[in-house]
């Protein structure tokens, strides 16, 4: 016999009657809403931090009803929120607050700093404290001085523009010229050296530029025998500086990337010998440019460059590239060179002698060193005989810029380089700047065929061409347009180097300006326009800038 037994399940007090089973139900749904108030505050507790955590707490983003506003960021979120701003926009953000301001100099922020000042007693204290929160960890640094325009007659207030010649006008404005560029030469020495002291014991420095827009003073040679004995009469400013400098070169670990460019006696020879030989062995870059170093010294030496095994950039005073340094850099122990910049200046010409220069067999053994060997060279005032002893054919010219104030180069010259270096030259920059307009030189006198035009015909690799101060016929210009094309990215040739010719201006009924304009864009397969403000290009006012940027850009694009 199978006998089944049931066994009732125990039930909540008052559960038999239809009143208890509501009171269960209610009971029921406060016991879930008590668990999930506990998994709350369980939550929330973990939030918050720790109990008993008090100042960290409070710390801490503000949660549960309280306010939450930008200033109770955590400073990592901060940083990582300013990494996405230009260096700009950063500094208009640090203007918030307190503790915005703090979060703006984290090192991560400012892996380099590039800074272009205006030599004037204004940019110090901005320089001072900029310099004083990042010149400690910065990793990149450039810096550019610009001078301002004090040779101008006209250009500022208290020059003797305005003075009666007949009672000592010429006097009274050379003074005020001079008072001028006392200032200049003053708050210059005191800029340089808010920048060394800054640094002096940065170790992470990786990347160091410097340049000098003064050497409007140095073309004479004779700036250290007049201004800079009136300002620094015992040398010591110069002295602190070049101690400093070699100081910086001496405590660097990391430094890779070196260039001193047109800057007042802050570079001596004897200023590499304070890089260790671990860190000479690893630079790749180097840069020493100044033509203002008297006599026949210069700023490396041969037995100095052997030690810079791992460069592959170099720039350096044409006079100063000797036939022996051509030689040090063919040796199997040194990596292929990849760039060469070149500044031929008429002061270092004057004073130093090109007969040490590399002959055409030291450019073949270096170009076969290295295959992407290319040179870049920068031309001041060089006179044809000169340029023609320089211009060897077997020099891998990629680029070449003149700029001339007396000596203009001629339509040989031109020609030359457009046979030598058809398969190397991109950019050829042509500057005479020149006060009387009416008498530009045109390199096209006494010869068949203009020398632009077979440029533009056997260099197939031409992307830039820039003229000031040279006749420029618009029947070429429209031919040289033609002949390249969309290939020649850059077409800069100012308004009053472009002539017409009477003949063909009589045959045509159409305006020849437009005709031009017309023309030489469906040539380009661009707008184009001649170049109506000489001032808003930098290749034409301020040569040495141009170039020592370019430099910098054609070293880096390795």
């Amino acid at each position: 016999m199978l006998l089944f037994l049931s066994v009732p399940q125990p039930r909540p007090p008052g559960a038999r009657t239809r009143a208890g089973a509501a009171r269960v139900a209610r009971w029921r749904r406060l016991r879930l809403r008590r668990q999930q108030l506990r998994r709350l505050r369980g939550l929330l507790r973990g939030l918050r931090g720790r109990p008993g955590a008090g100042g960290r707490r409070r710390g801490r983003m503000a949660l549960c009803g309280q306010a939450a506003g930008a200033a109770s960021l955590p400073s990592e979120l901060i940083v990582h929120i300013f990494s996405f701003l230009p260096a700009p926009d950063r500094l208009r953000a640090s203007a918030s607050c307190s503790h915005w301001r703090e979060c703006l100099f984290y090192p991560a922020l400012w892996p380099q700093l590039r800074i272009c000042l205006r030599v004037s007693p204004a940019e110090q204290p901005r320089l001072e404290f900029l310099m004083r929160k990042c010149g400690w960890f910065v990793r990149e640094l450039r810096v550019e001085f610009a001078a301002e325009n004090y040779l101008s007659g006209g250009g500022g207030p208290g020059d003797g523009g305005g003075a009666d010649p007949g009672t000592g006008g010429e006097e009274v404005e050379a003074l005020q010229l001079s008072t001028r560029w006392l200032e200049v030469l003053r708050t210059y020495l005191e800029l340089v050296l808010c920048v060394l002291v800054s640094i002096r014991n940065n170790r992470n420095l990786q990347k160091f530029s410097l340049f000098g827009d003064i050497s409007v003073l140095q073309q004479q040679g004779s700036l250290s025998n007049t201004y800079l004995n009136k300002v620094d009469p015992d040398g010591k400013k110069i002295k602190q500086i070049q101690q400093l400098f070699e100081e910086i070169l001496s405590n660097s670990r990391q430094l890779k990337w070196l260039s001193c460019g047109f800057m007042l006696e802050i570079v001596t020879p004897t200023s590499l010998s304070s890089l260790s030989n671990s860190i000479a062995n690893t630079m790749e870059h180097l840069s020493l440019l100044d033509n203002n170093i008297p006599g026949n010294s210069t700023l490396i030496t041969t037995v100095e460059l052997e030690r810079f095994v791992n460069l592959r950039s170099l720039a350096l005073d044409f006079c100063d590239f000797t036939a022996e340094m051509a030689r040090v850099l063919t040796d199997s122990n040194h990596v292929p060179l990849q760039r060469l910049s070149l500044l031929v200046h008429n002061v270092s010409v004057m004073h130093k002698s090109l007969d040490n220069m590399p002959n055409d067999e030291h450019w073949k053994a270096l170009a076969r060193k290295s295959t992407g060997l290319r040179v870049y060279i920068m031309a001041f005032d060089i006179k044809s005989e000169d340029m023609l002893k320089i211009l060897k054919p077997s020099i891998p010219l990629e680029r070449i810029h003149f700029d001339s104030y007396i000596t203009c180069v001629s339509g040989a010259i031109v020609d030359l380089i457009s046979r030598q270096y058809d398969k190397f030259l991109t950019h050829f920059i042509l500057m005479n700047d020149v006060i009387d307009t009416s008498g530009f030189p045109d390199l096209s006198d006494n010869r068949n065929e203009d020398p632009l035009v077979l440029l533009a015909w056997r260099c197939t690799k031409l992307s830039l061409l820039a003229i000031h101060g040279y006749t420029v016929w618009a029947h070429n210009l429209i031919a040289i347009a033609r002949l390249r094309g969309s290939d020649l990215k850059v077409l800069e040739v100012t308004e009053e180097s472009i002539d017409f010719d009477q003949g063909e201006l009589a045959d045509q009924d159409v305006d020849p300006v437009h005709n031009l304009i017309e023309q030489v864009s469906l040539g380009l397969g661009q707008p184009w326009h001649a170049v109506m403000d000489i001032e808003s290009l930098s290749v034409f006012t301020e040569p040495n800038r141009h170039f020592y940027r370019e430099m910098q850009s054609f070293s880096e694009d390795i």
